[in-house]
């Protein structure tokens, strides 16, 4: 009698079977911060302050209840050559104001501090690892990628890059652009070319300090509601691609090394 009891509340939706179902949102939604050396502590804490800024604006707001289920899950860390761990806030329901506070909160607690080498490859699979283990099902998946500088460290951009696109996942990224380094070419064209992917996939770039917070705002709108923004980039006919190697390239000791997917 008990089993024939079990088998009836399984198949009649009850609370048990409904508490072990993954949670529905229109996005799981990650956010992967730049914060490596050659960000200084004044453009971490603007960069800092400007997803702060974004996540309490009543537009962020009301995109999310705007979405079909009217909720984003939403995750947080910093990177530079590896992940710091430490700076991981974690999945959150965001469906209003409070619970993006609530996050905000979290995110603000954290301590400031850049670290070494920039790996936007780690960055990358620690986001689509963050995604894939989570408890929340998502119409979209999305990892929100910042830079201001090339992978130099850790495994090839491209293939951890299409890796997650492979597992469902897009990449969208910020070029940030306030030093820009003539060695290594346009950033926002490297990150067209070889970090962001999937459908609707985007790039913004960023070029002055004050204008952080509006673009990360835009950003997170645009990811939140499913809407890309129209290409800023467009390449002119037998205009060279951009190396996705090159951060490795400009490594002291990188001919040192030998690097199969050079086909060395």
């Amino acid at each position: 009698m008990l089993s024939v009891m079990a088998l009836i509340l399984a198949l009649s939706g009850s609370p048990i079977q409904s508490a072990a179902m993954p949670a529905d949102v229109d996005v799981e939604l990650v956010l992967a911060v730049d914060m490596s050396g050659s960000m200084d502590m004044e453009e971490a804490r603007v960069q800092r302050s400007g997803y702060l800024q974004a996540l309490r604006h009543p537009e962020f707001i009301n995109a999310v209840k705007g979405g079909f289920l009217g909720r984003i899950a939403i995750g947080y860390f910093e990177w530079a050559g590896l992940v710091n761990e430490a700076s991981v806030v974690n999945w959150q329901v965001i469906d209003d104001a409070e619970d993006a506070e609530a996050f905000a909160a979290k995110v603000e607690a954290r301590p400031i501090g850049t670290r070494r080498g920039t790996s936007i490859s780690n960055a990358i699979i620690f986001g689509a690892n963050l995604i894939d283990s989570n408890t929340f099902s998502g119409a979209r998946r999305v990892i929100d990628i910042s830079g201001d500088g090339p992978n130099n460290t850790g495994p090839p951009v491209a293939p951890a890059r299409n890796d997650a696109i492979a597992r469902g996942i897009v990449i969208n990224g910020l070029a940030i652009l306030i030093r820009p380094s003539v060695s290594t070419g346009p950033l926002d064209q490297y990150y067209a070319e070889c970090v962001i992917g999937g459908p609707g996939s985007f790039v913004l770039p960023v070029h002055e300090a004050e204008d952080f917070a509006v673009a990360i705002r835009q950003k997170l709108i645009l990811e939140v509601s499913g809407v890309a923004p129209r290409p800023t980039l467009s390449l002119v006919a037998g205009e060279p691609v951009a190396d996705c190697m090159i951060g490795e390239k400009l490594r002291p000791g990188f001919l040192d090394r030998v690097y199969p997917e050079l086909d060395r």
